[in-house]
C-alpha cells in the first residue's frame, strides 16, 4: 500500500505542536497574517505606481532575450491593468489569497486555474501575452518576523506573463510586498518554483509518447477488425479459430463475464473470487484515503483526529488485503502446479510456466507505466498537474526495475502499488523448488516449508526488535516501512502459509472432512477474533497522547497477526470448500463475483491512475471526511472498472492469450474446461499497496 501513513504522521507533527490560539500573542500574528487575504486586490493597486525599470531582474548581468520579453510583458500588464483592460485584471482576477482555515490544515488556495491559462492577448503587433500559473509558496509566522506555533506554510495561486520566469516573478512579487507591506521578504520564507508552473502551451510528443499511441492504436484496429471478423464470418462458437478467438473483443468478453455454477467441480474453489474482490476493494478504498493528502483539503488537520477512530483502522491497517493476496497466491501455485504434476508423471515445464505468468503481467504492466508517465498529463491537467504523477521520476530514472520485478528493493517505484508484482513474481520464481521438493518428499517438505515460516516470522521480529522499527501513526518511520513493508522476505509467510495449505488440499483432494457443530463454531469463533484482532488491537495505541507501545510487543503484534491473519483466511476456505461456510460461503461464492475476479489485475493495475488525476485536477479545495472519501471512492471505482475492461480487451486478453497458442493441442474438452475455471482463479490474483498502493506512494 502507498505511504498513507507517513503523510499522516508528517501532517500530525504540525498540528499536534499547534497547540490553541489562547495567547494574545498567537492572536495578534494571526491578524496580521490575516491582512494577506485580499492580496491579489492590493497587489492590483500597488502594480499601477509600480516603475518596471526599478525590476532588479538582470541581477546585474547582460540581460537575456528572455529577460527583455519578460520586462515587456510586464510592462504592458501594468499599461493594461491602469487602462482597466480585460486581460489584465483577468491576470490579477485569478489569484489566491491566504487560505480560510490556516489553522486547520488548509494549505492552499487555488485561485482560477482556466482563469489565469485562457489569457491569450495580443498586445503588440506580432506580440502575444499569455498567462502563466505558479503557485506562490508562503511562511507567514517568518515573513512577518513572528514566532509562532499556530501558522504553518500556505501555497497560493499566482498569474504573470508566461515570458518571466520563476526568478523573475519572485523579484516582481517581491517589490509588491515590499510596497504593500513595507518589508523585504527573503526568498527563503515566499518564493515561486518553476516545478509549480504550469501554462497553455503543451510539451510537443515525444517519442515514447507517440510510440504509446500508436501500439494502443494498432491494438484497438486489431480488436476491432478481429471483433468484425467474429461477428460477420464466424458461424460457430465452437470451432472459431484461435487467432480470432485471442483478438476478438465478442470471444474475449464472454470468457470475461461466464458463469461457472457454484461447485461445478471439485478443483475449483468458488469463494476464492470474493475473497479477492472483498480484498481488492478494500486496497482501492485504502488508497483513496492516500489520495486524500495529495488534494487540497481545507482541513487536513482533522486526518489527525480521524486516525484517532475506531474506523481509521480499517485504513491503516488495510496491509491485511496485501497478506490475503499473498494467501491466495501462494495457495493457486500449489493447487494448479501440483496438479499439473500429477498428469505429468511429476515433471515440471518450468520456462512455460514462467511464460504463462510474464504474458499474463508483463504487457498491462509495461502500458501502465508509459500511460501513468505519458498520458496523464494529456488527458487531465489542475492546479496540481505541474509534477505530473507522483512516481514520474522514479519510472524515468529507473522503470525497468520494475519490469524485472525488483523495485521494491530499490529507490525508483515507478507505478507504486507494483511492489507487490515484484515480491509475488519472486516468490513465483523460487516455488518451483518448493514444488519438487512437495512432490517428492511429500510430508517432509511440508514440515520443512512449516520450519521455513517459523524462521521468516523470527526474521521479521528480529528486525523489529533489533532497528526499534515501529508502523504505529505516531512513532512511524520510512525505513520500518521500507524494511517491513515492500520487503519480499517479510512477506514470505502468508505465501508460504498459502502455498503449505495448498499443499494440504491437494493431499487431501476428494476428501469430505466430517466435522462437529462444536469445531465448526470454534473455527469461526476464533477465525473472526483473530481477524478483529488484528484490525482492532493497536486501536488504544492510535491516541497521540495515548499509552505507548514498547517495541516488544509491537513486534510480537506484528509477527503474530500476519500468522493469525493466514490462519483465519484459511479457516474461512476450508469451511467454505467443506460446506461450513453458511451465509459466508454463499456470499463469497455468489457467481456475481466471478467477472471481477477475472478483471481483478487491471483493476488493480489502473485504479490509482484515476485516483490521482481527480485528486490532481480537482480547481477548488477539497474536504476530508469518511463521507466524502466514499463518494470519491464509488466514482473512482465506476471509471477505473469501465476502463480496466476496455484495457483488458485491447492488451492484457490477446497478449494473455498466447499462452493457449503455446499450449499442447494434444487436449481433451473436459481438461482444457478444468484449467480454464482454476485459470480463473489464477490470472486475477493480483494487488497493490504501497501506493501506491504507492506510495500512494502509492501506498
Amino acid at each position: 500500500m502507498v505511504n498513507i501513513v507517513g503523510v499522516v504522521f508528517l501532517c500530525g507533527l504540525v498540528v499536534i505542536s499547534a497547540g490553541q490560539p489562547n495567547d494574545e500573542d498567537e492572536l495578534l500574528h494571526f491578524q496580521r497574517v490575516s491582512q494577506l487575504r485580499a492580496l491579489a486586490l492590493d497587489f492590483a493597486g500597488q502594480v499601477r505606481d509600480l516603475d518596471v525599470q526599478e525590476l532588479n531582474i538582470l541581477d546585474s548581468r547582460v540581460p537575456s532575450v528572455q529577460d527583455m520579453l519578460c520586462l515587456s510583458d510586464l510592462t504592458a500588464l501594468i499599461a493594461g491593468l491602469s487602462n482597466g483592460q480585460y486581460w489584465a485584471l483577468k491576470m490579477f482576477d485569478s489569484w489566491g489569497s491566504k487560505p480560510s482555515g490556516l489553522l486547520t490544515g488548509n494549505m492552499y488556495d487555488l485561485g482560477n486555474f482556466d482563469e489565469c491559462l485562457s489569457i491569450n492577448t495580443e498586445v503588440s503587433l506580432g506580440r502575444t501575452i499569455q498567462g502563466k500559473y505558479c503557485f506562490l509558496s508562503v511562511s507567514p509566522a517568518q515573513a512577518l518576523g513572528v514566532q509562532s506555533s499556530i501558522l504553518g506554510g500556505f501555497n497560493t495561486a499566482t498569474c504573470l506573463p508566461a515570458s518571466c520566469s520563476a526568478a523573475h516573478m519572485n523579484t516582481f512579487v517581491g517589490m509588491l510586498m515590499k510596497q504593500l507591506l513595507n518589508v523585504s521578504i527573503p526568498s527563503s520564507v515566499m518564493s515561486i518554483s518553476e516545478s509549480s508552473c504550469q501554462t497553455s502551451e503543451r510539451e510537443p510528443w515525444d517519442g515514447l509518447t507517440i510510440a504509446m499511441i500508436v501500439i494502443l492504436s494498432v491494438m484497438g484496429f486489431l480488436v476491432a477488425g478481429f471483433t468484425m471478423w467474429d461477428y460477420c464470418v464466424v458461424k460457430n462458437q465452437d470451432h472459431i479459430p484461435s487467432i480470432v478467438k485471442v483478438f476478438s473483443a465478442r470471444a474475449n468478453s464472454r470468457a470475461l463475464f461466464r458463469i461457472v455454477a457454484v461447485n461445478s467441480g471439485p478443483n475449483v474453489i468458488d469463494c476464492l473470487h470474493g475473497i479477492r474482490c472483498l480484498s481488492l476493494i478494500w486496497v482501492i478504498f485504502c488508497h483513496q484515503y492516500v489520495m486524500a493528502f495529495v488534494a487540497a483539503n481545507i482541513n487536513l488537520f482533522q486526518s489527525i483526529w480521524w486516525a484517532e477512530t475506531p474506523f481509521a483502522s480499517f485504513v491503516l491497517h488495510g496491509f491485511f488485503a496485501v497478506d490475503s493476496f499473498f494467501i491466495l497466491g501462494g495457495l493457486l501455485v500449489a493447487l494448479i502446479s501440483l496438479r499439473l504434476m500429477d498428469r505429468n508423471a511429476g515433471k515440471l515445464n518450468v520456462p512455460l510456466m514462467y511464460l504463462h505468468r510474464l504474458l499474463r503481467i508483463v504487457p498491462l504492466l509495461a502500458m501502465a507505466i508509459v500511460v501513468y508517465m505519458k498520458l496523464m498529463p494529456i488527458i487531465a491537467d489542475g492546479p496540481r498537474f505541474a509534477s505530473g504523477y507522483t512516481g514520474k521520476v522514479a519510472c524515468e530514472n529507473g522503470w525497468y526495475w520494475t519490469l524485472l520485478f525488483v523495485n521494491n528493493y530499490t529507490g525508483d517505484m515507478c507505478v507504486g502499488h507494483s511492489w507487490y508484482l515484484s515480491a509475488d513474481m519472486q516468490l513465483f520464481i523460487l516455488s518451483p523448488i518448493l514444488l519438487i521438493a512437495v512432490y517428492k518428499w511429500g510430508k517432509k517438505a511440508a514440515a520443512g516449508i512449516f520450519v521455513l515460516i517459523i524462521l521468516l516470522s523470527g526474521c521479521l521480529f528480529a528486525t523489529i526488535m533489533v532497528n526499534k522499527y515501529s508502523l504505529v501513526l505516531k512513532k512511524f518511520s520510512a525505513d520500518a516501512q521500507k524494511d517491513l513493508y515492500y520487503a519480499t522476505h517479510t512477506h514470505a509467510t502468508p505465501w508460504l502459509i498459502g502455498f503449505l495449505f495448498g499443499c494440504i488440499l491437494h493431499m487431501n483432494r476428494g476428501k469430505k472432512f466430517q466435522l462437529s457443530r462444536i469445531v465448526v463454531w470454534s473455527g469461526w469463533i476464533l477465525c473472526l477474533a483473530m481477524i478483529f484482532t488484528s484490525i482492532f488491537a493497536l486501536y488504544p495505541y492510535a491516541k497521540w497522547f495515548g499509552p505507548e507501545l514498547s517495541t516488544f510487543a509491537e513486534a510480537s503484534y506484528y509477527t503474530l497477526t500476519r500468522i493469525g491473519w493466514c490462519l483465519a483466511l484459511c479457516w474461512v476456505i476450508f469451511a467454505c470448500q467443506n460446506g461450513y461456510g453458511g451465509l459466508a460461503n454463499s456470499f463469497l461464492s455468489s457467481p456475481l463475483w466471478q467477472p471481477f475476479s477475472r478483471l481483478s489485475y487491471s483493476v488493480f493495475i489502473w485504479h490509482m491512475f484515476f485516483q490521482e488525476v481527480n485528486a490532481r485536477s480537482m480547481r477548488t479545495n477539497a474536504y476530508f471526511s469518511n463521507y466524502t472519501m466514499m463518494l470519491n471512492f464509488w466514482s473512482t471505482f465506476g471509471f477505473t472498472v469501465l476502463f480496466a475492461y476496455v484495457m483488458h480487451l485491447v492488451i492484457e486478453a490477446p497478449f494473455g492469450g498466447l499462452d493457449y497458442l503455446l499450449r499442447p493441442k494434444q487436449k481433451t474438452a473436459a481438461l482444457v474446461e478444468e484449467k480454464s475455471q482454476i485459470a480463473d482463479n489464477e490470472h486475477s490474483n493480483l494487488e497493490e499497496l504501497k501506493v501506491t498502493t504507492s506510495t500512494p506512494s502509492e501506498s
